[in-house]
């Protein structure tokens, strides 16, 4: 019980999900990646479509994530690989749990890995979630 308190209370990397917006429909695109991604959200969304993926195989860091999504992008039969080419938006979005310890930490993304993505002509994003309401109750008493 106590490390999954501690756990609450320490910034710490969460998982990376993968963004992709387009105008054209992004089943076709999820359905090829098949067994190898979750699908979080695939459908339209305001005067688009998009897909939020994560991958299925466990993984320990960004960097061994985006690696396996840069992989199933290089591994798309040619008229999938079209509708990732033609999104507007290709995004590897790196999840952080911010805490309230340590007073800082870094999370390294190797230089294979922003090579890996600029070849999949997408992006990284660092998205960091606030700390928990009730870390910040328990730090506060």
């Amino acid at each position: 019980m106590a490390e999954n308190k501690d756990r609450s209370l320490a910034t710490h990397y969460l998982n990376v999900d993968l963004d992709v917006y387009s105008t054209y429909d992004l089943r076709p695109l999820v359905d090829s990646l098949g067994r190898e991604v979750l699908a979080l959200y695939v459908g339209p969304e305001r005067r688009r479509y998009c897909a939020h993926l994560e991958v299925a195989k466990m993984t320990k860091t960004a960097d061994s994530t985006i690696l396996a999504f840069c992989k199933l992008i290089h591994s798309l039969p040619k008229e999938t690989r079209g509708l990732w080419n033609r999104a507007t938006l290709r995004s590897s979005s790196i999840g952080v749990q911010a805490g309230n310890r340590p007073t800082s930490c870094d999370f390294a993304i190797q230089a294979t890995t922003v090579k890996a993505v600029s070849e999949v002509a997408a992006q990284i994003v660092l998205t960091v979630y606030a700390p928990r309401e009730s870390t910040q109750l328990q730090d506060a008493s």
